[in-house]
């Protein structure tokens, strides 16, 4: 996969847990740790939303390109 998910890090630095995050967005915690696991291929653009505003972050701080060649 060349999209690399970095929502772990981010988590991390605002000291939030994976329960926390799932009650403040309104996803899952399923859901949420399928795709801080990099296990989804799409995101809606609601719900990445709704985690950069609760992480107060940017759409790039949680995704990351990587060139696969």
């Amino acid at each position: 996969m060349s999209i690399i998910i970095r929502l772990d890090r981010v988590m991390a630095d605002r000291k939030m847990s994976l329960n926390e995050l799932s009650d403040r967005v309104g996803v899952s915690v399923v859901n949420l740790s399928n795709l801080k696991n990099g296990k989804v291929k799409a995101i809606r653009f609601s719900t990445l939303n709704a985690i950069c505003k609760e992480l107060e972050c940017q759409p790039g701080d949680i995704l990351e390109y990587k060139n696969s060649n």
